[in-house]
């Protein structure tokens, strides 16, 4: 792995060749979040007012989807500052914005700006980074997964990105909420709830088979989309030591339509370099990377890092390896050894040291219940 330097130290060196426009907020943002919510009610009530066939409430459906993972990318952005920067507008907004993912501004700046952003990449303390060996093994449940097969595991790891974000949102509630003061709680209480007392109160309202398409597939949906950027961003990078951008963040490419209705979600490297500045400027950004560090900056098309996901193990061996336990089968992560045009096991020469960890957790799991 080549020398880490901290997002500061990037940041430092390319700043001065940004316009200073580059870091001012930008609130025309806010035209695209409106369509998306005028297109969001229009389908809600087009679902709610009138009796059509089933395959035009899918195409609805499929619609309200799309919509709800671009709000939900637009309130990343309002809730980093860089489209509003007055601390109430920007709670509200970004509380509109991901009211159809069902996430609180609160928790979103505590989970993702606060903590994921500071610590990125980090097995201690990133809540997104993905579980190391050793913590596999501590856990019986993950150690019966990990005997299937990697297609099988793959197959339900995709699947399971209709999902992911919203059964993660839940769970960093458990988390962070006890971290909130005392006074604040309730302000993160009734952010979680509303939305879904909302949701629940449409399926009163429509009846089970028209919140079925107004709401419960589109959410599928969304996550689905908001989940495979999400799962592109850092899965197939190292863990790191020094919270080094350019070693554990991955942009990728999509076309420029793409980028235009999601706001330039794909620039996650740029993203994490400046968190605060408007995704408008991260080809800016992107320029600059290229021109000084070219051989550190890691991109690739998006369908290609979703099959390199397919493809690879998600658990890390050593911090810069992908570990397949069934197989005792390493494969490199970016920046260490993956070539995402042929992927393939590096060595499977570490099975008896797997099993022989194996044991020596277990025995220490034992040892600690007695």
């Amino acid at each position: 792995m080549k020398e880490l330097h901290t997002f500061g130290w990037y940041a430092a060196r390319i700043k001065p060749h940004l316009p200073k426009e580059a870091f001012k907020p930008v609130p025309a943002r806010l035209w695209g979040g409106l369509a998306y919510l005028l297109v969001t009610i229009a389908g809600f009530l087009v679902i709610g007012l009138l009796d059509l066939h089933v395959m035009i409430y899918g195409a609805i459906a499929v619609i309200l989807g799309a919509c709800f993972a671009a709000m939900g990318f637009l309130g990343h952005e309002i809730l980093h500052g860089t489209v509003v920067r007055k601390g109430w507008l920007r709670d509200l907004l970004g509380a509109i914005a991901f009211f159809p993912l069902s996430t609180g501004p609160s928790l979103w700046r505590k989970w993702h700006n606060l903590t994921h952003h500071v610590h990125t990449q980090d097995d201690e303390h990133d809540p997104d980074s993905w579980p190391t060996l050793e913590r596999m093994l501590k856990k019986p449940i993950f150690r019966w997964v990990y005997r299937l097969p990697l297609s099988v595991r793959a197959v339900f790891s995709f699947c399971s990105l209709a999902i992911q974000f919203s059964a993660h949102s839940a769970k960093m509630f458990t988390v962070y909420i006890k971290e909130f003061n005392v006074k604040k709680r309730p302000k993160v209480w009734l952010e979680l709830i509303l939305p879904w007392a909302t949701w629940i109160s449409l399926l009163f309202i429509y009846g089970p088979i028209k919140w079925l398409f107004a709401f419960l597939i589109p959410l599928l949906i969304a996550n689905f989309i908001v989940m495979s950027y999400i799962s592109t961003n850092h899965r197939l990078n190292p863990l790191v030591p020094v919270n080094d951008p350019l070693a554990n963040s991955l942009t990728v490419t999509v076309p420029k339509w793409v980028d235009v209705l999601h706001f330039n979600f794909s620039y996650h490297t740029e993203h994490h370099l400046f968190p605060g500045m408007s995704s408008k400027y991260y080809p800016l950004v992107k320029e600059q990377i290229k021109k000084r560090w070219p051989d550190r900056y890691h991109e690739m098309p998006m369908i290609k890092a979703l099959i390199a996901l397919w493809k690879t193990p998600r658990l890390y061996f050593q911090g810069n390896e992908l570990v397949d336990p069934r197989k005792g089968a390493l494969y490199g992560s970016l920046g260490n050894g993956l070539d995402p045009s042929q992927i393939q096991a590096r060595s499977t020469m570490i099975k008896e040291e797997l099993e022989t960890k194996a044991k020596f957790v277990t025995n220490e799991t034992n040892d600690k219940t007695i």
